[in-house]
C-alpha cells in the first residue's frame, strides 16, 4: 500500500488501443477491451504475474506492455487454447485470440461469407431473422426500427354490426 500512495494514480490507462478507468481493479478494466471476457482477464493477470485487485491507474509501464504482450499473443504466455475466441480458425486452422477492431472486422467477414455461400445462418442474416434458433411467433417483430404489432384479419370487429 505505502508503494501505491507514493506512485500518481494515472486517471485512464490505454492497453489494447482502449482506453481504462484507472480507478477500476484491472480484472474489472480488462473486460472493457472488446473481446476480453471475465475468465480472459484472469488469466491473463495470473500470466503476468499481477494482483487482481491492483488499481489500473497504479500499474508501471512495465506491467502495462507486459499486458500488451500477453493480449496480442496468448499462446506464447501458456493460456490454454479452450479461452481463446477463435478456434480453429478456417483460414488456416489455428487458435487465435482476437480483440478490439481485428474482432469486428472478422465477425462482419465471416457474416458475408455465409451470406455469399446462402447456408441457412447466412439467409436468416440476410433477412434479419433470428440466426440460433429462437422462436418468431411473439418476438422479433421489428421492422426496421418500427414496432409492429399483431395483424388481424379483415372484416368486422367485434361489437359492431
Amino acid at each position: 500500500m505505502a508503494e501505491e500512495q507514493k506512485q500518481e494514480l494515472k486517471y485512464f490507462v490505454r492497453i489494447s488501443n482502449t482506453d481504462l478507468d484507472g480507478n477500476k481493479p484491472i480484472s474489472q478494466s480488462l473486460i472493457k477491451i472488446k473481446g476480453i471476457s471475465f475468465m480472459f482477464s484472469n488469466a491473463i493477470c495470473k500470466s503476468a504475474g499481477i494482483e487482481m485487485a491492483k488499481k489500473t491507474g497504479y500499474m508501471t509501464e512495465q506491467e502495462i506492455n507486459k499486458i500488451d504482450e500477453i493480449i496480442k499473443e496468448p499462446s506464447k504466455f501458456k493460456i490454454p487454447s479452450w479461452l481463446f475466441n477463435r478456434k480453429r480458425d478456417p483460414e488456416d486452422n489455428t487458435n487465435k485470440h482476437l480483440t478490439g477492431t481485428n474482432l469486428s472486422f472478422i465477425q462482419d467477414n465471416d457474416i458475408k461469407m455465409m451470406k455469399k455461400m446462402k447456408s441457412y445462418r447466412g439467409i436468416r442474416h440476410s433477412f434479419g431473422l433470428p440466426v440460433r434458433g429462437q422462436r418468431t411467433k411473439s418476438n422479433f417483430r421489428k421492422n426496421k426500427g418500427k414496432v409492429l404489432g399483431v395483424k388481424r384479419k379483415g372484416g368486422t370487429k367485434a361489437g359492431r354490426v
